[in-house]
């Protein structure tokens, strides 16, 4: 019986790769940087050399290989387009993957790999309909419903991110004014810094560091700075508020949150719960599950790739 699978996180600046058990145990690593690809033909022969010894000796226990990427689409196992890869234009991976190792590999975006990893081995295991957001440089997502992630009919399904959190506010990198990306994410959360500093003259530890970081933000909340804890509180009622709308659309049991600025527990996390609260139908209040990741997070890219090969 097949027991393991090959998980692959595709990102702008690391790529990695892992052997992982059914039970999300990773039984082998390997990692390269994307600068050493320029080509996905260098990047193929380079997964060849990382893992090609461990392959073939396991070859009989690998169910197949999941790969998560940026603009990674499931039903064309094409990268399309990915601004943040060297590699241009439409990408055929897991066919090219397939031609190289001879096994079924299964190709999706980022976020919804980390959905899949949650389902599989984290804080969602068993359940049939959640949600999955990514607070990390930007904000990520992908939706479970009856057991299955939503792709859309196009395979892009799922971008919360790119949602309009705030009419008409912040520039977006993607073109848009407002998205949910440019408050909640770990860069948004920075730009919200800014702002209070420039509005008053409150005092606060955040004004001494020249270039703050999320980090920086909770380690003031810990020591009781105002400006840090209203910080979190903004940013947890636009979040709250948004998540508030997915609830109303997809009803899940349970919204996982995983990245960066979720490390930021109670401070983010309760703001958060309490303005979703607020904003919910009656019928969904006190229903709706707030909870953290329990996926490491330098491991959970790789599991949620991985997960892939399980999910069908």
């Amino acid at each position: 019986m097949k027991n393991q699978s090959i998980g692959i996180d595709i990102g702008g600046t690391n790529i990695s790769i892992g052997a992982v058990d059914k039970f999300g145990g990773i039984l082998q690593q390997w990692s390269m940087k994307m600068k050493d690809c320029p080509t996905v033909e260098v990047f193929l022969q380079k997964v060849e050399a990382l893992m090609g010894d461990y392959f073939i000796k396991n070859r009989k226990e690998i169910q197949g290989i999941g790969i998560g990427a940026p603009n990674g689409n499931f039903y064309t196992g094409c990268i399309d387009f990915a601004p943040n890869l060297p590699w241009k234009g439409e990408i055929p991976l897991a066919q090219l993957m397939h031609d190289k190792f001879g096994i079924r590999v299964m190709l999706t975006n980022d976020a919804n790999a980390a959905a899949i990893g949650e389902m599989v081995y984290g804080a969602a295991k068993g359940m049939k309909d959640f949600v999955m957001v990514t607070l990390g440089t930007g904000v990520g997502s992908g939706f479970i419903a009856n057991g299955e992630l939503i792709y859309g009919h196009d395979g892009f399904a799922g971008e919360l991110g790119h949602t309009n959190a705030v009419r008409d506010g912040r520039q977006c990198g993607c073109g848009k004014k407002g998205c949910l990306e440019t408050y909640t994410s770990a860069t948004g959360i920075v730009k919200t810094v800014k702002e209070f500093l420039a509005r008053d003259e409150q005092p606060s530890l955040l004004r001494s560091i020249e270039n703050v970081s999320s980090k920086d933000i909770f380690d003031a909340a810990e020591k009781g700075d105002k400006l840090a804890m209203e910080i979190f509180d903004y940013t947890g009622k636009i979040l709250g508020q948004s998540l508030a709308d997915v609830v109303a659309i997809t009803s899940p049991k349970a919204i996982v949150l995983f990245g960066g600025l979720a490390g930021a527990g109670k401070y983010i996390f309760e703001p958060t719960k309490k303005y979703m609260e607020e904003n919910l139908l009656q019928i969904w209040k006190g229903k709706i599950k707030l909870i953290p990741s329990e996926l490491k997070e330098s491991d959970a890219a790789v599991l949620g790739a991985s997960g892939l090969v399980w999910e069908r």
